[in-house]
């Protein structure tokens, strides 16, 4: 398990001392829900919000530091350095699908995805975490712990949250017509679902 160490604490307090970017930073650190994985480029989730921002005449620069496979270990030894080099306002945290997948330990990304909450906030920015559920052929137990250490995690930090991303999209009607063939990644025409998920509890964040 990847660990936030003294250097990468350090790094992040720093950041609530330092001088704000100019034009106010969201960073989105995900996997490949957020790196539009098995779609053209310009077309994901994340590359909608920085349209909709454009056309809302809202100021504000997205990062999208989302890599595909990324577990909550790996975005905890990343976050450090893009703190320090992006000092965001807003921390959108997308990560959890890939540790249930491997079937780690549920008590190991909780932690993961409260270390990361807490070194975002020290760092000065807001955060919104992005909830994640698995289905049942998980395990019931295994189900409702995964879907339950989201608002848990932003409860006890006291940050904002979407408690379920894929929310009309992985729970609709006809789930499989809004994912690519691996059932897994959503298409295409749901990324503005998606989106439409996150939106109104990031609009609070950053107005």
């Amino acid at each position: 398990m990847a660990v936030l160490g003294a250097t990468g604490i350090a790094q992040a307090q720093e950041q609530a001392q330092a001088k704000a970017p100019s034009t106010p930073i969201i960073l989105v650190l995900g996997d490949s829900l957020s790196a539009e994985y098995g779609l053209r480029r310009g077309t994901g989730w994340v590359a909608l919000l920085e349209k909709k921002l454009a056309g809302d005449k809202k100021t504000a620069r997205v990062v999208n530091a989302s890599i595909s496979g990324d577990t909550t270990s790996g975005g905890r030894s990343r976050l450090p350095g893009l703190l320090a080099q992006y000092r965001p306002g807003t921390v959108v945290i997308e990560l959890g699908g890939n540790d249930a997948l491997r079937g780690l330990p549920l008590d190991m990304t909780e932690k993961n995805l409260a270390a990361m909450t807490q070194a975002s906030k020290k760092a000065g920015a807001k955060v919104l975490l992005l909830g994640m559920q698995v289905p049942p052929n998980y395990g019931d137990a295994y189900a409702s712990g995964f879907a339950n250490l989201f608002p848990r995690v932003a409860r006890t930090e006291k940050v904002a949250l979407v408690p379920f991303l894929l929310k009309g999209i992985a729970d609709g009607d006809d789930p499989l017509a809004n994912f690519q063939a691996d059932r897994i990644h959503p298409n295409e025409p749901s990324q503005a679902k998606l989106l439409a998920n996150v939106w109104p509890e990031l609009k609070k964040l950053i107005k």
